[in-house]
């Protein structure tokens, strides 16, 4: 507490490395959630198959939603890892920008990601926390109540998630149960011969690529990017 009561503004770098602090802890909190979750699928698909073996279709049809479901939480988390990671790069350009300006400078990239944030329960209230200290800070401005509202997924149709649940029950019962996934149909330009050896040439470039050594922060970036495309 400082003179008349007020507490002292903190520290621009430091607020920024208390920032970037919080953003990777939560960051590897979400990946403990996500491990957890592949932990409990892998116990359901086991399930599955042995309800498969009795041919109790009534069970294997409640399991495959439960996978469904588990799959879909987990694509939910890594896009929040992605929204997180955004944000870490943007910290960084932050302290860059501090150096030469002297002050925090607004961020458009950091106000999209924290209102997708703060709406997952997940992060819901250490985002709001962290919000504000932002509009404070003046990187952010002030987002609207809406934003801050939990993520309700909307209820999707009975018909994809039908498909969903036969594609589970084909994947786990080897093709016993369920229907097996309709192949991407192929585009005139894919039929040619030509497009054929593209597309074959490009194999061997895509799995060099995964062996490779990347920078996690910019693989996040990659998916967030996709995400919003």
């Amino acid at each position: 507490m400082g003179l008349f009561g007020k507490t002292p503004s903190k520290d621009p770098k430091e607020q920024v490395q208390e920032w970037t602090h919080k953003l990777r802890k939560e960051g590897n909190q979400l990946d403990r959630q996500i491990r957890s979750i592949q932990r409990e699928e892998d116990k359901v698909k086991r399930s599955l198959k042995q309800a498969a073996q009795k041919n109790d279709r009534d069970t294997c049809i409640i399991l495959a939603k439960e996978i469904v479901n588990a799959r879909k939480a987990i694509n939910r988390i890594y896009t929040s890892k992605a929204h997180l990671s955004s944000i870490q790069m943007q910290m960084k350009n932050q302290l860059s920008t501090l150096r030469v300006a002297g002050s925090l400078q607004k961020s458009t990239e950091v106000m999209q990601a924290m209102q997708s944030l703060v709406r997952y329960p997940e992060l819901a209230g250490i985002m709001r926390d962290m919000s504000k200290e932002m509009m404070k800070a003046g990187i952010i401005e002030e987002m609207l109540d809406e934003t801050m509202d939990s993520l309700e997924e909307s209820e999707e149709l009975e018909e994809q998630a039908a498909k969903e649940v036969d594609k589970v029950l084909w994947e786990i019962t080897d093709g016993k149960l369920g229907e097996a996934p309709l192949p991407p149909e192929a585009t005139p330009a894919d039929k040619t011969p030509a497009a054929a050896a593209a597309v074959a040439s490009r194999v061997p470039v895509e799995v060099e690529d995964d062996d490779d050594e990347g920078d996690e922060l910019q693989e996040m970036q990659s998916r967030l990017a996709s995400l919003r495309s």
